[in-house]
């Protein structure tokens, strides 16, 4: 069965005003639009419509008939994996996702203390883990992820005592500090701790302003490490004061063309910094935030989340599957994104979600058709079989796998 689905992009305010509507071919609201939600996730899921099964949305849908719309694969209860278009005009949180236990183990938790799921300070949403991919969906996404290695650190640490000395800076306590944190047996935890801990609010706040400062400078600008601070300077308008700032000097720096891809798994540290792209995650909506945010911060289980070994920045590599197919398949998760251009044929073994981004094409499966516009979504239940599109023009396609 093939369904028409649609949603309401949601308003975050760090979200673009033009590139949502620009991709899905819609008039702009005026308003910021961030995430556009394909899924069946209880916090936003798509609407189904008119003429389509007698539920208001996906989530009613399968949890009223789930065998119809996930099939007998083992999918349980819900569909294992959310689409969204995300568009950021400004940074998003510093933030980390859990591993499918500790977000079965805190959302057991959270329930058992009775925090509601909307209030502020609550962490785990619901017991899913979100590893997720990026796919830039325009030249210059820009993201960071991952703690960088400590000696690109101490290079950072270095063009900051270069761009002292070019400013005429006397005092360096502030900064030596943050040197004495990036020395300790475990430097990147000391330095995210003691940063976000509020214990010491005072030298933060003085080591804060020192690093925008000495972002400024010519050697900051110019050197090796220019885009970082180019990024510092970034956030730092996006969020005066913020402690996080400090903590962007850590992470790799990272900027995607058309079609490269990042797979940021459970406990990596990340930030959305511009840029257009289609994310494919976990069933989840479990964050935890570690800066660059007026939201709730909790230090503690950001602690316990976070991986705080270096990596190098996680590419995920676009892998020919098919004739005029390109698939995104990340280990371990249980999902796929798929690319499919003018003719071609992609099997599935399980549910799917697909939205056309351009062209005119005729989507089918083996049992049902339709011609969906630029912008318009379908959700295909796995009797389909397979995904067939005829003509020319560009399908995003998300899929259960078995990889």
């Amino acid at each position: 069965m093939l369904v028409s689905i649609t949603n309401t992009p949601r308003p975050y305010a760090w979200g673009s005003r033009t590139a949502i509507p620009g991709f899905l071919g819609a008039p702009a609201s005026g308003e910021p639009q961030a995430e556009l939600w394909l899924g069946a996730h209880p916090a936003n899921p798509s609407k189904i419509n008119a003429a389509q099964p007698d539920f208001p949305d996906l989530a009613a849908w399968i949890s009223a008939e789930p065998q119809r719309a996930l099939g007998t694969g083992g999918q349980g209860q819900s569909l294992p994996f959310l689409l969204k278009i995300l568009a950021a005009e400004t940074p998003l949180s510093l933030q980390a996702h859990p591993t499918a236990a500790q977000a079965a183990l805190g959302f057991a938790a959270e329930e058992r203390a009775g925090i509601p799921l909307g209030a502020p300070h609550r962490n785990y949403k619901d017991s899913f883990a979100k590893p997720e991919i990026i796919v830039a969906l325009k030249d210059g996404f820009q993201a960071l992820s991952g703690f960088r290695p400590l000696d690109e650190v101490q290079g950072v640490l270095s063009t900051l005592r270069m761009a002292a000395a070019e400013l005429g800076v006397e005092s360096l306590r502030p900064l030596e500090l943050f040197e004495t944190l990036l020395s300790t047996r475990n430097p990147m935890e000391t330095a995210l701790g003691l940063v976000l801990g509020g214990q010491y609010q005072q030298a933060i706040e003085e080591l804060t302003g020192l690093v925008v400062r000495l972002a400024g400078s010519m050697v900051a600008r110019s050197g090796r490490f220019a885009s970082s601070f180019a990024t510092l300077r970034d956030v730092a308008g996006a969020y005066p004061g913020d402690p996080g700032i400090v903590l962007t000097l850590l992470l790799n720096k990272v900027t995607l063309a058309r079609g490269e891809a990042l797979f940021l798994d459970a406990g990596n540290i990340h930030a959305y910094l511009s840029g257009l792209g289609i994310e494919l995650m976990g069933p989840s909506d479990n964050v935890m935030r570690g800066g660059l945010t007026s939201k709730h911060v909790d230090l503690d289980e950001l602690l316990r989340v976070l991986d705080f070994a270096p990596m190098a920045p996680p590419f995920l590599a676009a892998e020919p599957t098919g004739v005029n197919i390109t698939s995104y398949r990340p280990a371990g998760t249980g999902f796929a994104l798929h690319r499919l251009q003018d003719d071609s044929q992609l099997p599935l073994a399980g549910p799917a979600v697909a939205i056309a981004e351009s062209g005119e094409l005729m989507v089918s499966g083996a049992l049902g058709s339709s011609s969906p516009r630029r912008g318009e979504a379908i959700y295909l239940t796995p009797d389909e079989q397979y995904v067939r599109t005829e003509g020319r023009g560009e399908l995003w396609v998300a899929t259960t796998s078995a990889r």
